[in-house]
């Protein structure tokens, strides 16, 4: 469901929670060897987080990434808005144009009744999970973000 895109980035703002404290920045060539992401790709991907007020950036020899934000105020709803875009939490589970954008008295797809309340349900999921609720789950298991 999400593009690979917006996985990478997931995965470096759960990184970044992790092991950038207190302002700390992390360079994007251990960032990048670290989460096994293409360093080019994932230039991109932070840079766009940068632009969007979500990571911050210093360039120079102690530059790197760091959050803008708290953990606790970063959620995956933040990340996916971001990078795969709004669409994703409204667009029809089989691609039908209609389904997305019917009004009450047309006729929607033929699983839009039960994927409907799963929608929903995703939709809480991703903006109550802030990346402190991830960070704070991983005790123990540090090396599960490198997957």
């Amino acid at each position: 469901m999400l593009s690979n895109t917006c996985k990478y980035a997931v995965r470096a703002l759960i990184y970044l929670g992790k092991y950038s404290e207190n302002g700390t920045k992390i360079g994007i060539k251990k960032i990048s060897a670290d989460l096994l992401i293409p360093t080019p790709f994932l230039g991109k991907i932070l840079q766009n987080m940068v632009k969007q007020k979500i990571l911050v950036s210093t360039k120079g020899p102690n530059g790197g990434f760091g959050l803008a934000r708290k953990t606790s105020e970063i959620s995956l709803y933040d990340i996916v808005r971001v990078v795969d875009g709004e669409d994703f939490f409204k667009n029809c589970l089989i691609g039908m144009q209609s389904c997305s954008t019917h009004a009450d008295n047309e006729k929607p797809c033929p699983v839009h009744g039960r994927f409907g309340p799963i929608r929903a349900q995703l939709f809480e999921f991703y903006k109550e999970t802030s990346i402190e609720l991830i960070v704070n789950d991983m005790d123990g298991l540090d090396d599960m973000i490198k997957l």
